[in-house]
């Protein structure tokens, strides 16, 4: 079993190495007639097949590759494509031809190695399918599916339609493996273009790797972005609860005016309670006193009209309080009717301010009848005796409507503790939302750092991508170059030419070499520069086209020519 592991590895390393050399010769498309194509699939083949348990059945015995393929369509769900196709061809009758045509549409994707490589991943599963010493269980398994990531360099253009992959006879050709003499003439040629392939492939599945690594951070700020999006929306919320606390600043000197009435109501009672008392001195004065009567009959009637006008201004103040905790509700959707209620508020707080001053002037004009009643009051105590009882009934009702106009003010009061409550909740959430902040800060410096990554990365693409824009027209040209240069051989016999692996740095410039800063042999001198150092090109005896020469060489060809056409 080890032999013919590693027997079939050195057979897949020749398939492959040939493989691609033909492939370089006809410009790296190949078609299902194309010979070392056929042999290698039958090699590859070989390899799935070897240590492959046997499954027993009613039927018989069954031996097919094609199940362990199946379970790339588990591991990875952009092998489902190939299964179902594979499945769904009419021609296909074995799971050998099925097996084959898995191979062939894997080929075209340039994923085959990929494939390959998550079985090899889970062994657990392959258990089932291969014995412990398979080459698919061992390491040689992982050195086939490194040599098979250069095929993805080659584009297939298979057609499986009208193929007979059932009845297919898997052999091995080995006269394509034979080199002749001239071949070995050619072998370092070969080396050089296979190291330059090996060079693209490394470039292609960094740019792999690149591609993810962007497509991750693409979804990350998107994410941010998100977040970012809320936190605005919760800083606009805070700014309308900061305004409510104006609102609630400008309640508290509603409050204060409110005690302001308070007092004056109480000052209103002690003056009814003198009154009282000078009316039981003014019983026997009933002639005078009817003048007098009259005379309070207008006081009572003004002071009752001022009670009716401080019941409408409290019934004012009642609504104007519950306007503002409707506009505390809906503060966040009508903030410029808040503005509209304010300027409202304020006039209306004018008026209650005018009010009470119209309040003091009659007071002060009830002071004045009240002298003039004293003068009077001892002529009229005999003519009060039977209207003394209707005037304390009339007290009476006036006492009832103070104490009710009490209650009132004890339920606003609870009305203002209320509210206070929710001024600190608003405080407590107001601190939650600075804290909040904070974090918005935070997760910004984070996406201006992300930013900056994506910024060299998507550089770094850049580069790579003129890299493999040179390499693709470099590559092109490889075979001409290649004879340039065994031409520059026979005719530089004095100068030595330089290997590739020898040179890491520019002779003229001395700055190293990279994957976007190439190197390039002076066709007069033999030595490796770059290619702003090496832009010139002339016609030498030795090349009948004008070839790369280093600025150097360059100017003294140049001043040779002119001393000769001089001379």
């Amino acid at each position: 079993m080890m032999e013919e592991r590693v027997n079939l590895m050195h057979m897949m390393k020749l398939s492959i190495k040939v493989l691609l050399q033909s492939a370089l010769s006809l410009g790296r498309s190949l078609d299902a007639d194309h010979a070392p194509l056929q042999q290698f699939f039958v090699v590859m083949e070989h390899c799935l097949k070897h240590g492959l348990k046997v499954k027993k059945s009613f039927i018989g015995q069954n031996k097919s590759f094609f199940g362990p393929l199946e379970l790339v369509e588990k591991l990875c769900p952009e092998a489902s494509d190939i299964a179902t196709s594979v499945r769904n061809l009419p021609e296909l009758k074995t799971a050998v031809g099925r097996g084959r045509a898995w191979l062939y549409l894997a080929l075209m994707q340039k994923k085959l190695a990929d494939y390959l490589k998550v079985l090899i991943d889970n062994k657990h599963l392959l258990s089932e399918f291969y014995e412990p010493e398979a080459l698919m269980m061992e390491e040689e398994g992982m050195v086939i599916v490194g040599l098979l990531v250069g095929l993805n360099v080659l584009d297939a253009n298979l057609c499986l339609k009208g193929e007979d992959l059932d009845s297919q006879v898997g052999v091995i050709d080995f006269s394509l493996y034979i080199k002749d003499v001239q071949d070995l003439d050619g072998g370092k040629e070969h080396e050089r273009i296979t190291d330059v392939l090996d060079q693209k492939n490394y470039v292609e599945e960094l740019n792999r790797h690149l591609s993810c690594t962007v497509g991750d951070l693409q979804t990350k700020i998107e994410g941010l972005e998100k977040t970012n999006s809320k936190l605005q929306e919760e800083i606009t919320k805070q700014d309308t609860k900061v305004e409510l606390e104006t609102y609630k600043q400008t309640r508290q000197g509603l409050d204060e005016m409110y005690n302001d009435v308070w007092k004056q109501l109480k000052e209103e009672k002690k003056a009814r309670l003198e009154l009282e008392k000078e009316l039981e001195l003014q019983i026997g004065m009933k002639t005078e006193m009817e003048i007098a009567m009259k005379l309070l009959e207008k006081d009572t009637h003004e002071k009752q009209d001022t009670l009716v006008a401080l019941r409408q201004q409290l019934e004012e103040v009642k609504a104007i309080n519950l306007q503002m905790f409707h506009k505390v509700q809906n503060a966040e959707s009508s903030l410029q009717q808040k503005n509209e209620a304010i300027t409202s508020f304020e006039e209306k707080t004018n008026q209650v301010m005018s009010s009470m001053k119209q309040m003091e002037e009659r007071l002060q004009h009830s002071e004045r009848a009240r002298q003039g009643a004293e003068e009077r009051s001892h002529k009229l105590q005999q003519e009060l005796g039977g209207r003394s009882s209707a005037l304390q009934q009339q007290l009476s009702q006036l006492l009832e409507q103070c104490s009710s106009l009490e209650k009132e003010l004890k339920s606003e009061k609870e009305q203002r503790q209320a509210l206070q409550r929710e001024l600190q909740h608003e405080k407590d959430t107001s601190s939650l939302l600075r804290a909040e902040l904070q974090q918005v800060e935070g997760l910004k410096k984070e996406l201006r750092e992300l930013q900056d990554e994506k910024t060299e990365l998507q550089k770094v693409c850049d580069e790579q991508e003129q890299a493999l824009q040179e390499m693709g027209l470099h590559l092109s040209q490889s075979k001409l170059k290649m004879e340039d240069i065994k031409e520059v051989n026979k005719a530089l016999k004095g100068h030595t030419w330089l290997k590739d692996d020898e040179a890491t740095h520019c002779k003229q410039c001395e700055k190293e070499f990279s994957i976007s800063r190439r190197k390039h042999h002076c066709r007069n001198c033999g030595h490796i520069f770059c290619n702003t150092c090496s832009s010139n090109e002339l016609a030498l005896p030795s090349y009948p086209k004008p070839v790369r020469v280093c600025d150097s060489c360059h100017t003294l060809l140049l001043q040779r020519c002119s001393s000769s056409t001089s001379s």
